[in-house]
């Protein structure tokens, strides 16, 4: 917490925005330092997110990406999970993002897939809930790892990959 804490604005920017890119929430979470502790850290990272609006969110959802699958899924797979996502996007308007955050590698494909096909049921209003939800997970979950040493927060499930 103290590198957090002592960051300069730039270093600190450019952490909080690899976790979401949405500047509504950088200048929330960045305005509370210092943090006594990573819990306090991450309540305040999640109320933050309760708080962004749909148009903030829409600006979050511009700069994800879609989940790096694990090497050696086989290329009908890509294929299978790319027609998802065209549906996704025709349907709702913008990127699918899923939190993968204790999935294992092996089961990612199935469980982006799975979420899919689930959510494509979804009227619009319940997939805004369901996006904010899943873009709070993703940024808490980007921060944790910053937090942890492995580098900026795009190092987990969801760094991106071609095709967004």
């Amino acid at each position: 917490m103290e590198h957090f804490n002592a960051a300069s604005e730039e270093a600190l920017e450019q952490t909080l925005l690899s976790c979401l890119r949405s500047p509504r929430w950088r200048r929330r979470v960045a305005e509370h330092r210092p943090y006594p502790d990573l819990d306090s850290l991450l309540a305040a990272a999640d109320e933050a997110a309760y708080d962004l609006t749909w148009p903030d969110l829409t600006e979050a959802l511009a700069a994800e990406s879609l989940p790096t699958l694990p090497p050696g899924t086989y290329s009908a797979a890509y294929t299978a999970l790319s027609a998802a996502h065209a549906a996704y996007e025709a349907r709702f308007g913008h990127v699918f993002v899923i939190c993968l955050e204790g999935v294992p590698r092996g089961e990612c494909l199935d469980h982006i897939l799975e979420g899919i096909r689930s959510r494509l049921t979804n009227d619009p209003e319940e997939e805004r809930v369901v996006v904010a939800e899943e873009l709070r997970r993703l940024a808490r979950e980007r921060l944790v790892h910053a937090l942890r040493g492995a580098g900026n927060c795009a190092s987990n499930h969801n760094e991106p990959a071609p095709g967004r």
